[in-house]
């Protein structure tokens, strides 16, 4: 877009005439993510709106103008964790008269009821407004509301990244569409992310385009749902001229839904190589009892075929997956199955919670309504959530210890937390800490990386 303005520019002064007076200082937004990669992206997307209204990134609350809570109501105490931080930036409003805004699924979930709640906060919006950012935060120099309206369909339009500020990045997130129009009986991502719509393609191959120009190499295109595109072609079409777009070197994707994984998405993992083998496949559970109760429209025998078809169309390929322990109504037995399914499947990584019933959910409104609906004691889902982890960090610390000894590539991506390390993953996803300067491993470089140590959740290694 041609609006788009760095951060860190000033404009030149017109040719042959005065210099510009010294312009204001920027104001300064600080913003707190919880969430998903999802919320991650429109966090970014939210700065770079501000920029062009002259508002630069804050290093931390105690200097921002500006703080906006970015939030998550997919899990149990999203809004105790807003409340919380809330809490922490109330002192911030009272010594800078900063604006407190807050965004994302709890804004749309709670609405003008958040405003009533917490008297310090300045605006609620929800993710569909985000395009109005810039008018907000003047409208709220007068009033307090809340802007929680979905948008048409038609009248949608993705915020756009502005590439300029990946510059030096080795990865970005891509928007491929938003909201999901499955209603699992546990999801509240439906209520507040709106239906789904995708992204027309040439949006989404022109912002990969000009990511790859300023140095990205990797993309991970994101949604709710993301394997449902419609955006003009196939999800799998996408894939392909994604892959065809010049320095982009890797693909990644998330988050999926079983029954789209078509024969065609398996068939861009076997014939195109910049599509890592990686693939995030969550199941919920291994019981087909509770399956059904979750409304989740596949069998585990299903779910298992088209793992299968995955793991023969790219040997080697990592599956993740998700898990919910406690769902109402699980029994021992079909917990034993979700373990049954994780031992099977040998999953590279799992995340697993106890379930929480989120608001206008079918699992919050039937809990307790009948047998088959009861609630798992509190003490009973933990413990079974403690078993599958258990597991699965043995599953996965046995996957990495394989890797010992081997050379593998590595995307670098940028320092590591350690002094004198690099740090990026492997085409799996793996994350790996390597012993080089940023001389001998820049950003965006591809190497070759002989594995000498597999911790429990990352692997070391050198130059090889």
């Amino acid at each position: 877009m041609s609006d788009l303005v760095p951060l860190s520019r000033k404009p030149a002064p017109a040719a042959g005439g005065p210099a510009a007076s010294p312009a204001a200082p920027p104001r300064k937004v600080y913003v707190h993510t919880f969430g998903c990669q999802m919320n991650e992206s429109d966090s970014d997307r939210m700065v770079e709106l501000l920029g062009r209204h002259a508002f630069a990134r804050a290093a931390s609350a105690d200097e921002a103008d500006l703080i906006l809570l970015n939030t998550c109501a997919v899990r149990e105490k999203a809004e105790q964790k807003l409340l919380s931080a809330l809490g922490r930036y109330r002192e911030v409003k009272a010594r800078r008269g900063a604006l407190i805004a807050v965004s994302g699924c709890v804004a749309q979930q709670e609405k003008d009821r958040l405003l009533a709640r917490v008297p310090y906060v300045d605006f609620v919006f929800g993710p569909d407004n985000i395009g109005r950012l810039p008018e907000m935060v003047e409208r709220a120099r007068d009033e307090r509301f809340a802007e929680t309206g979905w948008m048409d369909s038609e009248e949608y339009v993705f915020p756009r990244a502005d590439a300029e500020a990946a510059r030096g990045r080795a990865t970005a997130f891509v928007t491929a569409m938003k909201g999901c129009d499955n209603v699992c009986a546990f999801c509240i991502v439906p209520h507040t992310r709106g239906r789904e719509v995708s992204r027309p393609f040439p949006d989404v191959v022109a912002e990969c385009a000009a990511l790859a120009e300023v140095g990205v190499r990797e993309v991970t295109l994101i949604g709710q749902n993301v394997n449902s595109y419609t955006g003009g072609c196939t999800f799998a079409d996408l894939l392909r001229r994604v892959a065809a777009v010049p320095g982009i070197d890797r693909i990644r994707f998330t988050t999926s839904h079983p029954h789209d994984l078509s024969d065609a998405l398996v068939e861009v993992f076997r014939d195109e190589p910049k599509v890592m083998p990686h693939f995030h496949l969550p199941v919920q559970s291994g019981s087909d009892a509770v399956l059904r109760r979750m409304r989740r429209d596949y069998s585990v025998a299903e779910y298992l075929d088209r793992f299968d078809r995955l793991r023969a169309a790219r040997p080697g390929i990592a599956i993740t997956t998700d898990f919910i322990v406690g769902f109402p109504g699980e029994t021992d037995a079909d917990f034993e199955a979700s373990l049954a399914l994780l031992e099977r499947a040998r999953f590279e990584q799992s995340f697993s919670f106890v379930f929480s019933p989120r608001p206008h959910t079918v699992a919050a409104v039937r809990l307790g309504s009948a047998p088959e609906w009861q609630e798992v004691p509190r003490e009973v889902a933990v413990a079974r959530l403690e078993r599958l982890l258990a597991a699965q960090r043995r599953i996965a610390g046995e996957i990495l210890a394989a890797e010992l000894g081997k050379v593998v590539e590595v995307l670098v991506e940028g320092p590591s937390d350690e002094p004198g390390e690099r740090l990026g993953r492997t085409p799996e996803n793996r994350v790996v800490h390597l012993a080089a300067d940023e001389a001998a491993a820049p950003a965006g470089a591809r190497v070759r990386v002989r594995i000498t140590r597999a911790g429990g959740s990352s692997l070391s290694g050198t130059l090889a």
